[in-house]
């Protein structure tokens, strides 16, 4: 069933709605607004994208009607090197907005990732255009099942919760979340966002591009995770993301 617009821009009317039944990538269609101009908080959003984009420029698989794919304009006072901050904050609206909606619970991988026992439920992937925060963000809502072979197994909120969900419900919350966490501060994002990953502190993982293995020691006044390698020196990550090691 197509998203119902009038529902998210009748609990939303602050934020400009911009609906797609299909598109491309709405991370296209919203750089090019933010380009233009277009105001913090504005949503692309589309039932089905043909070229969604994953992180290092991988495609994010966009089942028609079955997830949420949309694109927010945030316009933030953040200094250049605290820009990702912004990612933290993106995965503690979203983790926010699941557990209100739904009552799951999520945990956060640095530095984009959002996950329910273990497996993807979330993705998401920021551009700066001038100014102005891309924020691609893609939940897995309804599908019911995914392909093999991905490198994080995928879920759903269905499949978690064994009840389909409303993507409107789902959309609405995520938009109230993220007016509380743009309030915040970046140290109190930083707090937020260790309290609520098991990934921040004191967890073995290993660097998907690098390929160090370490144990994670907290993340810096910028939002970059510290890694503890096994010869004691601390190293900090400013791209890629991590694995957690099976132990």
């Amino acid at each position: 069933m197509p998203l119902a617009v009038s529902q998210v821009e009748e609990a939303r009317p602050k934020n400009a709605l911009h609906y797609f039944a299909s598109i491309g990538s709405t991370m296209t269609e919203a750089a090019r607004l933010a380009d233009e101009g277009a105001a913090h908080g504005t949503v692309v959003i589309a039932d089905e994208q043909t070229a969604g984009i994953g992180r290092l420029g991988r495609n994010w698989i966009s089942e028609a009607e079955a997830g949420i794919y949309c694109s927010i304009l945030l316009r933030l006072k953040l200094p250049p090197a605290q820009l990702p901050v912004a990612s933290l904050l993106l995965g503690l609206a979203v983790a926010e907005a699941i557990q209100k909606s739904t009552s799951l619970i999520c945990d956060l991988r640095w530095p984009n990732d959002v996950l329910i026992n273990d497996k993807k439920v979330c993705g998401i992937l920021t551009q700066l255009v001038g100014s102005c925060i891309v924020a691609g963000i893609g939940i897995n809502v309804n599908q019911s099942a995914f392909e093999p072979g991905l490198r994080t197994p995928a879920t759903s909120l269905f499949l978690e919760s064994g009840a389909k969900q409303s993507r409107e419900q789902v959309l609405i919350a995520l938009l109230e979340s993220l007016d509380s966490f743009c309030e915040l501060d970046t140290p109190a994002i930083l707090r937020a966002f260790s309290a609520t990953s098991s990934y921040a502190n004191g967890r073995r993982v290993t660097v998907e591009e690098g390929g160090q293995e370490g144990v994670t020691a907290g993340l810096d006044e910028c939002g970059f995770l510290l890694l503890r390698t096994r010869d004691g020196h601390v190293q900090r990550l400013s791209a890629g993301g991590v694995r957690a090691v099976a132990t």
